[in-house]
């Protein structure tokens, strides 16, 4: 019995490890399209990828042109739970866009970034 009580709070103590862990992976922006600094020809969407979950009810992003213009956009979520897909009512006009995303990871932690890309 004496043996049973290390090895169960080895136990204890690696689950308690791993649950941190994965509660303190905060969700990054690991791929978009347009990619940022892309130039691009006119699209109609806007994709953005996370390296881990997020929660779509809190999760969304916008895309504005140089003169502070912000596109009618439709945010959809995948399965996956980590794209957001924008929709956008018509295809960018030639010029420069900001893409301001904001986030909230599973762990609750909430996350904000930006980049642009170039329409020719």
């Amino acid at each position: 019995m004496s043996r049973l009580i290390p090895l169960s709070v080895a136990s204890a103590v690696a689950v308690v490890a791993m649950a941190s862990g994965q509660a303190g992976a905060h969700a990054s922006l690991a791929s978009a399209t347009p990619a940022p600094n892309a130039v691009v020809a006119p699209t109609r969407t806007v994709s953005l990828t996370f390296s881990g979950r997020i929660v779509s009810n809190f999760s969304s992003f916008d895309v504005t042109d140089a003169e502070g213009n912000k596109a009618t956009i439709t945010v959809t979520h995948a399965r996956d739970g980590k794209t957001m897909t924008g929709a956008l009512s018509r295809p960018l006009a030639p010029g420069l866009h900001r893409v301001d995303w904001r986030i909230a990871s599973i762990d609750g932690h909430r996350m904000t970034g930006a980049y642009v890309f170039t329409v020719r």
